[in-house]
């Protein structure tokens, strides 16, 4: 009972001794102590055995006995201490919150006392500033009075002075005046009430409407309605009313501007009526030739009789444009039969070289009624252009067709741009049947031109070059372009483009497409024996060294087009009105240029294909079962490698500008006559060890030549592209491997299976069918062998189709017999 009463005192007291480690941690730095009987994780146990590590450590026990009882007696007597210390801890407190309160209490106090103190100082401050608050609004009550004085008295002197002056039409000192009284005037806008004021008022509103009809009437008597000008020019009364035509109404400025522009150009009128032999296309020089003199004449009698703001030149030439604009519009629309392409053509180039002189001298504010944006321009001589010659040059350089040119910088835009020439944009459809017309016209040239000259000439310079006839025509449809942009960049530009459209296409088929070779499909009447003959066989070729340039010839032409009707459609779109530019599409045209380049490709493939077919099938009917030794290769293998150095170099010679195609003209090639050289090669049966061994070196030779295709008989050896030597060592690869199997021994069955299913990886049966048939094995062990290779083929993984599967990897088999090696070093000798 003893030890479980101690047992549970001791739990209690660790209970109550338990520390979180926050707390234990605080003790720690308030306390520090390197005593083991301090530490929170401190063990009974480990501490008696670091005291009595052994036995004889144990003699001393008493005296560690008294040590602890010593600090034991220390400890009660430092508790003991501070219990008796806290006893009069409460007492203290409560005495030291009495004296805070009493400390709160007179700081409230002396606060009242500040803040009353304040309220009264505010009071005082009140009583002394209201006095001298009442002194500033009187002063600037008095500051206004005088001020409106001032300006009364500056405003009945200044009316009653513009009255008179007005009466004597001193308007110099007129326009300085009445500015300053109508400013001193909307002083007083609030005190219209006053009679006075308003009276006022009214009378400098009753000189300003006098001194607007007054000027207008001198105007009127100065330059009449009809009949010439007043004899003695500009007279300074006039420039000086202009000046005060400025402070008026705008409306007195700008009549006297309409009417001062009509009187200037009543002339005109009269002298280009719609009856008159100059008012027609022909003559339209002279109108702009009179305008010019009239502006020089006005610039001489007038140019310092109106303000320079007023813009009065750049007013004149601007009415002069839209009156002429009318007179040629209907004049045009009355005369619509007349109107032939160069005429018209003759009448804008004149126009528009007349609005671009106009933007050279005006910055075109006027056209808005506005402040216009002046631009930079170079100081002429004489600073009137209009002095100037017109040259009336054509800016359309007939030789420059290069749409790859580097672009100059674009010109700023004109404002006077159409101002004249848009009447001439109902009448397009004249040059746009023009057009039409002149095109067809070029067409039919070009292919007579062609039908006249005949192909490029082999051994020249212009065998496989594109056709000059490409240029000529691109070089009309930019001069058609830049011109028809310069009329109009609205709809008849659409129109244009559909009539080149019309013609790319008709390029497309009756320059390139109607002058490609026609194929034949008589084979010659060739017999075996006269394709073993080694010799030149030129006759074997169905295409001529002529014929084959001219196929080059015509696919670099359509590349060429092909690349320039890119360029063409971006920079009609450039010319074209920004919500038209939609409509402009000439992929299909392009698509039909890339149709020609796919046409001459498979032309060029077709024929030496067709030239080599002889030998293919002179390759399927020799007698393989009767061949002796193995030899230098065969004849049929001399024959295909003289067609290909026949036309490779040709046709890489002539294709030098496009390498991409001549690139795909030999992929087209390979896999056109790997398949069929294969297909061949079932076809030789029965097939000895001997045989095959022969066809093995003739497939080497074969897949050497392939692989040098790209630059046979070149003297510049460049490596074929990846994707083409691909292509080959695939094909060929196969042809080897087909062989190899022909080559082993079908006995054991098992075995020869495998090694085909290894070799070929080709899960067809009827694949398999011809190799037993190459083999000349009868029917009867053809039928086991293949129930045979039924059962040996493996297990197609989930998800894969039943179809054949080709691997081209072939290592070489251990079942390869000696034979095959005496031929691999054969083909070796044959390399070197």
């Amino acid at each position: 009972m003893m030890e479980d009463e101690e047992l549970e005192f001791v739990e209690d007291l660790e209970a109550i001794l338990h520390l979180t480690p926050e707390v234990q941690l605080a003790i720690e730095q308030v306390f520090p102590s390197q005593d083991p009987l301090d530490r929170a994780d401190f063990n009974a146990v480990e501490y008696i055995n670091t005291l009595f590590p052994t036995e004889q450590s144990l003699a001393n026990i008493d005296d560690v006995v008294n040590n602890i009882r010593l600090k034991i007696r220390r400890l009660d007597d430092n508790i003991r201490t501070v219990v008796r210390g806290q006893t009069n801890v409460g007492q203290d407190g409560r005495q030291a919150l009495e004296e805070a309160q009493k400390a709160i209490q007179q700081l409230f106090g002396k606060i009242k006392d500040i803040k009353d103190k304040a309220e009264k100082s505010e009071q005082m401050v009140k009583e002394i500033t209201r006095d001298i608050k009442q002194l500033d609004h009187a002063k600037r009550h008095l500051t206004t009075s005088i001020t409106t004085l001032n300006h009364l008295h500056m405003l009945a002197g200044g009316v009653d002075s513009l009255e008179a002056m007005t009466r004597k039409r001193q308007y110099g000192e007129v326009a300085n005046l009445l500015q300053g009284v109508v400013n001193v005037l909307e002083h007083f806008q609030k005190y219209m009430g006053i009679p006075q004021i308003r009276q006022l008022s009214e009378r400098v509103k009753a000189a300003q409407s006098e001194l607007g009809t007054q000027i207008l009437a001198d105007f009127e008597e100065t330059f009449p309605a009809q009949g010439s000008k007043k004899s003695g020019g500009p007279s300074i009364v006039l420039r000086d009313a202009c000046l005060v035509a400025n402070v008026l109404d705008p409306r007195i400025k700008q009549e006297i501007i309409k009417k001062f522009i009509r009187q200037h150009l009543s002339e005109y009128l009269v002298l280009f009526q719609e009856n008159q032999d100059v008012a027609w296309l022909d003559k339209i020089d002279r109108r702009y030739a009179w305008i010019k003199r009239q502006l020089v004449d006005y610039e001489e009698k007038y140019g310092r009789m109106f303000p320079e703001e007023w813009c009065m030149t750049e007013r004149i030439a601007v009415e002069f444009c839209h009156i002429t604009r009318t007179e040629l519009a209907k004049l045009m629309r009355t005369r619509a039969r007349e109107i032939e392409v160069k005429l018209l053509l003759f009448a804008i180039q004149r126009t528009t070289n007349f609005e671009g002189l106009l933007a050279k001298r005006f910055s075109g504010c006027t056209l808005n009624n506005g402040p216009g944006h002046k631009k930079t321009e170079t100081p002429l001589e004489p600073t009137n252009p209009f002095l100037e010659d017109e040259s009336g040059e054509d800016n359309v350089s007939e030789k420059d067709g290069d749409f790859d040119r580097p672009k100059k910088p674009k010109a700023p835009d004109n404002p006077f741009h159409g101002i004249v020439s848009k009447c001439f944009e109902p009448h397009l459809y004249v040059y746009i049947e023009s057009q039409d017309k002149n095109l067809g016209e070029l067409i039919d040239r070009f292919v007579a031109d062609f039908r006249s000259q005949g192909p490029p000439k082999s051994g020249t310079d212009e065998g496989g070059a594109v056709l000059p006839s490409c240029a000529d025509l691109f070089v009309y449809y930019k001069k058609c372009m830049v011109q028809c942009s310069q009329l109009s960049t609205g709809e008849p530009m659409i129109a244009l483009t559909t009539i080149f459209q019309k013609y790319l296409r008709e390029y497309a088929w009756k320059i390139l497409s109607g002058n490609l070779p026609k194929t034949s499909t008589n084979s010659g009447g060739l017999t075996i024996t006269s394709l073993l003959k080694e010799k030149e066989g030129s006759e074997v070729a169905k295409f001529t060294t002529e014929e084959l340039c001219l196929i080059c010839s015509i696919l670099s032409t359509a590349e060429y087009c092909l690349a320039t009707t890119q360029q063409l459609e971006e920079k009609l779109k450039e010319k074209v009105d920004a919500s038209l530019i939609e409509r402009i599409n000439l992929t299909g045209e392009m698509d039909t240029f890339s149709t020609v380049i796919s046409n001459s490709i498979q032309l060029l493939v077709q024929d030496l294909d067709a030239a080599c077919d002889p030998a293919l099938t002179a390759m399927s009917k020799m007698p393989w079962q009767s061949v002796e030794h193995v030899g230098d290769q065969s004849p049929y293998v001399t024959s295909v490698i003289m067609h290909i150095k026949q036309n490779v170099p040709i046709i890489r010679d002539n294709l030098a500008s496009t390498r991409k195609y001549f690139t795909q003209f030999c992929i087209k090639f390979t896999n056109s006559f790997i398949p069929k050289f294969i297909n061949h090669l079932f076809r030789c049966k029965p097939i000895s060890m001997v045989g095959a061994e022969q066809l093995l070196l003739d497939t080497h030779s074969l897949k050497t030549v392939l692989l040098d295709l790209p630059s046979i008989g070149s003297q510049v050896v460049r490596k074929a592209p990846a994707s083409y030597t691909k292509i080959v060592v695939k094909g060929m690869t196969r042809a080897e491997m087909i062989l190899k199997v022909v080559m082993a021994p079908h006995e054991p069955s098992v075995v020869f299976v495998d090694n085909y299913i290894k070799l070929l990886a080709d899960s067809n049966p009827e694949t398999f069918q011809k190799i037993l048939d190459m083999k000349g094995l009868k029917r009867s062990e053809q039928s086991s062998m293949l129930e045979l290779f039924r059962q040996r083929l493996p297990t197609p993984p989930s998800g894969s189709d039943g179809g054949p599967s080709m691997s081209f990897s072939a290592p070489t088999p251990e079942q390869e017999s000696s034979r095959i090696r005496r031929l691999e070093k054969l083909i070796k000798n044959r390399i070197q």
